[in-house]
């Protein structure tokens, strides 16, 4: 599959600068300010391509899940573009080490050290367990940032919020679900993340 255009053009050049000294909560600064600044430029440029090419389909929703899904893939070690080979290269090797910074913080930690070495043993390396983890664990927050500009009227394309298919409500706030008690929740309702990168690009 050929990457889509928003790959290509994907904010996320403050990543490749990160410190390798990064600790997680850095980590997820840096990743929140990439992805409000990749929601920024969407906001920016969607409506020269809808009006380009009228009838996609594609909600503004939509295209910042797909772009929120290859910030996703990035982190994990998943993502398959490869134009700028030294530039990726780059960044995936910075990421392990700021990893490798997280493993030694979390292993050593006297909450859950112990667990969490045995959950990691044999994770050394690219660590992709712990940066699944760390991507569940955090992606909510990275939702938050990408949608911080998001019209309040955008909507997800379909009911994913606090049910299954058939009960589901539809994110129609900043593309965001809220909570049962009508309270802002930030509840991501796109799981695009979790779709093999390939399979996206064939859309």
């Amino acid at each position: 599959a050929c990457a889509p255009y928003r790959r290509l053009h994907l904010c996320n050049k403050n990543m490749e600068k990160i410190a390798t000294s990064t600790t997680s909560d850095t980590l997820l600064a840096e990743v929140c300010y990439a992805a409000k600044y990749e929601g920024q430029s969407i906001k920016t440029h969607y409506p020269k391509y809808d009006e380009q090419y009228p009838g996609s389909s594609f909600t503004t929703c939509t295209v910042l899940a797909r772009s929120f899904a290859d910030i996703g893939d990035i982190i994990r070690g998943k993502d398959l573009y490869r134009r700028d080979k030294g530039k990726r290269d780059k960044l995936e090797e910075n990421l392990k080490d700021i990893f490798k910074n997280i493993y030694d913080e979390v292993t050593r930690g006297k909450q859950n050290g112990q667990a969490l070495q045995e959950r990691y043993q044999n994770d050394t390396g690219d660590f992709f367990k712990l940066r699944e983890d760390w991507w569940t664990a955090n992606r909510e927050t990275v939702w938050k940032a990408i949608t911080c500009d998001a019209p309040d009227d955008s909507k997800y394309f379909r009911g994913t919020c606090g049910g299954d298919e058939k009960t589901g409500t539809q994110a129609k706030k900043q593309c965001r679900c809220k909570k049962e008690d009508g309270r802002p929740d930030d509840q991501v309702p796109t799981y695009f993340d979790y779709v093999p990168q390939f399979l996206r690009w064939f859309e």
